[in-house]
């Protein structure tokens, strides 16, 4: 079986991937090689003979380090630069069978769901073009109902061709109410595409005879829609909403969820819910644009395309893998969970076979990066098989002074810069000087060493703290500009530093 090359992310090597990843995240080049490698290794394994690409497996990396130091971003970072289905999910959502709570395998079921989308998104971009003339004729049916130069073949007063009503079968006095139908079925002809055509031609030639008016104001109006004029007319549209359910909706511990699984399941029953609305004409196209395109999806060919992605390059990412770890020497009912859901996530990691609405979706080559702070356990508390299933390891380093400086600044996404625009919507310049950033970055470090080690989380709490009455008193300070310096900060923190000088006498 060929696998098509899209079933690979394309163009980045490990650098390029490193070098994107360093326009957000500050340090952590280990981690970045690691994962870098492991996004080139898809795309090397898609590339090889069938017989040897089966027997390569994906190398799992388990990423150590505590909370604020960047593994979930890199991971977020990674969702966006790689062109594979990627799925992000909590290790403590999930709970043993048997318990009230998600399965396991809803991981991949979520993650096929998200190769779908993807795919479903790529094959209706392309198909946009084609969808476009067809829209565009209903739009100028709704602008000029009765305007169509399609014949209708079903006849008035609600009857359908080729169907007669011969009467009650039982007799008029039966208990059994009932009638007899009787199909007329069509005389098979031969096909002749030239008298199809002089039909169609005869039909429009009848149309415009009854009217000739209405078709050349048609084409008026088709003028004037492409240049755009009608964007504001109002127009009476029926929106029609699939039905929403799905069984983990029932399976869910949730009530809200179980009820509307419920309520889904009846509009599953009875085809969904239309409505008649009322839109601007640009509304209306975007929503017959998304039914054009539904209609001219093959959804079997999206369903096979996004199941072949899944299982070549899929990639779930599963956070706080450390929650789920047991102590080892404790025997406590919640320990006893924990180690039910490692050994329920094993036969995934591993490799096996989960049902999911779009068919049955192998494991076997997803790729699995787990993470975790490993504060209060460690990996060697997880279970024997599932540490096997995580033979690369890489530990993150805790962030130093240096390390917050750059990330106050250098990130394309730093907070130095959100701030500066924040303000800017007020009409506020906001300066930082660099001996403000330097004090900043001393105190974050200071107070991750002193309490509880939260990385680079802490500088969201020092900027609101130094920027707490310029950002409440923003709109009367409008047209000036504002230098924070280091005496604003020290002016700002002092109950951080007066806390800290403290706590050095006490102990």
């Amino acid at each position: 079986m060929e696998t098509s090359d899209k079933s690979a992310p394309e163009g980045l090597t490990p650098a390029q991937t490193v070098e994107r990843l360093d326009n957000y995240i500050i340090g952590q080049n280990k981690a970045k090689r690691f994962v870098a490698v492991a996004l080139r290794n898809r795309q090397r394994r898609i590339k090889l003979p069938e017989d040897i690409r089966e027997e390569v497996a994906p190398k799992n990396i388990l990423m150590i380090g505590p909370t604020g130091v960047g593994k979930t971003e890199i991971a977020r970072r990674l969702a966006k630069l790689c062109g594979a289905p990627f799925l992000k999910v909590e290790a403590t959502k999930y709970t043993e069978v048997g318990y009230v709570g998600r399965d396991v395998e809803s991981m991949v079921r979520d993650l096929m769901a998200v190769g779908y989308n993807m795919v479903k998104s790529e094959i209706q971009e392309e198909l946009r073009e084609k969808a476009a003339p067809l829209v565009e004729d209903q739009l100028l049916d709704l602008l000029l109902p009765g305007s169509s130069s399609k014949k209708e073949s079903a006849p008035s007063e609600g009857k359908k061709a080729n169907v007669r009503i011969l009467g009650n079968i039982f007799g008029d006095n039966s208990p059994v109410q009932g009638s007899m139908i009787r199909i007329d079925m069509p005389k098979q002809t031969e096909e002749n595409p030239e008298a199809e055509e002089r039909d169609a031609e005869s039909v429009l030639e009848e149309h415009k005879a009854e009217d000739p008016s209405m078709s050349e104001t048609r084409e008026k109006l088709r003028a004037m829609l492409k240049e755009g004029k009608l964007e504001d007319r109002m127009v009476d549209i029926t929106v029609h909403s699939q039905p929403r359910f799905g069984m983990e909706m029932l399976a869910g511990g949730n009530p809200a969820d179980i009820e509307e699984g419920l309520a889904g399941l009846q509009e599953m029953f009875v085809g969904g819910r239309s409505k008649r609305r009322q839109m601007p004409l640009r509304e209306a196209r975007q929503i017959l644009t998304m039914e054009t395109l539904d209609r001219l999806t093959d959804q079997d060919k999206v369903a096979d395309q996004a199941k072949q992605r899944v299982e070549q390059s899929g990639i779930i990412f599963i956070d706080e893998i450390d929650k789920i770890a047991t102590k080892g020497g404790e025997g406590s009912r919640q320990d006893v969970s924990r180690e039910g859901v490692q050994r329920d996530i094993l036969p995934i990691v591993e490799g096996s076979d989960v049902n999911t609405k779009w068919g049955v979706v192998n494991t076997t080559h997803i790729l699995f990066i787990a993470a975790g702070a490993f504060s209060l356990s460690a990996p060697s508390d997880l279970i024997p098989e599932l540490q096997g299933r995580f033979p690369l390891r890489v530990e993150l380093e805790a962030l130093k002074k240096e390390d917050f400086k750059r990330i106050l600044t250098e990130p394309k996404n730093a907070l130095v810069k959100q701030y500066e625009a924040l303000m800017g919507t007020e009409g506020v310049t906001l300066k930082f000087t660099d001996e403000a950033i330097d004090r900043m970055a001393f105190i974050a470090e200071d107070v991750n060493s002193r309490s509880e080690n939260i990385g680079a989380r802490r500088l969201h709490t020092i900027m609101e703290t130094v920027l707490e009455d310029l950002s409440f008193d923003a709109d009367t300070h409008r047209g000036e500009t504002i230098t924070i310096d280091k005496a604003y900060v020290d002016e700002r923190l002092k109950d951080v530093v007066e806390d800290q000088n403290l706590e050095r006498y006490i102990l």
